[in-house]
């Protein structure tokens, strides 16, 4: 992960990935995570999105990892919280009740202290990730979470018309990164975004990931 590149991003607030409001995906898909009141959700590369307060409001816990640091004090800011901040050296943590919030590089992060995932909810980290990078990213993720069910999504575009992040993933990749690990399934759940960057239009597909 191009460290710079993203500090870059958030400096000049060029952050056209953060809705203003949760993600009706979440909101639509969330019961095919199977979760109960109390369970903890991963959320990697969470900038400061929404969809935590949301999650929090339905009564789960709420894990994140996020490289850059002003996300996570706008994201505690934005949800009223006051946070304790602990530094574990290649990684600080951001904690308030229920919400730890992991700020650094998301391949630094291990599974303790990471601590127990009941499920994943990707909306913007595999899409930010170049393709060299997704294979270690999805197996790093595994190790995290003991391969925990996740819900992703993705957008698919001709990637000869531009150029990412975020990044354009098919199908044949989903079940390469994922395959073996979990029971692959693309939900009837298929959105055409006209002008999603640079005048190209892109499908956005929802993935559930079950162990």
């Amino acid at each position: 992960m191009d460290a710079a590149f993203w500090h870059q991003v958030w400096k000049d607030r060029n952050i056209g990935f953060h809705q203003a409001d949760v993600d009706p995906v979440l909101i639509k898909h969330i019961h095919h995570l199977n979760l109960k009141s109390g369970d903890r959700v991963f959320v990697p590369l969470c900038g400061k999105t929404k969809d935590i307060g949301w999650l929090l409001d339905q009564g789960y816990q709420v894990c994140g990892a996020e490289l850059n640091e002003g996300a996570v004090i706008e994201l505690f800011e934005f949800l009223g919280l006051s946070a304790k901040v602990k530094d574990m050296g290649e990684v600080k943590c951001y904690h308030s009740q229920n919400i730890d919030i992991f700020v650094g590089d998301i391949f630094s992060l291990q599974r303790e202290p990471l601590g127990k995932v009941d499920a994943i909810y990707d909306r913007a980290a595999l899409i930010a990730l170049p393709p060299k990078m997704r294979k270690a990213y999805s197996q790093h993720l595994n190790a995290l979470s003991n391969s925990a069910t996740q819900l992703v999504v993705v957008y698919e575009y001709d990637p000869s018309l531009m150029e990412g992040p975020p990044f354009s993933i098919d199908s044949d990749e989903m079940y390469t990164l994922y395959g073996a690990s979990h029971e692959v399934q693309c939900l009837p759940h298929s959105r055409l975004i006209e002008n999603f960057k640079d005048g190209v239009d892109a499908q956005e597909l929802i993935w559930l990931l079950q162990s």
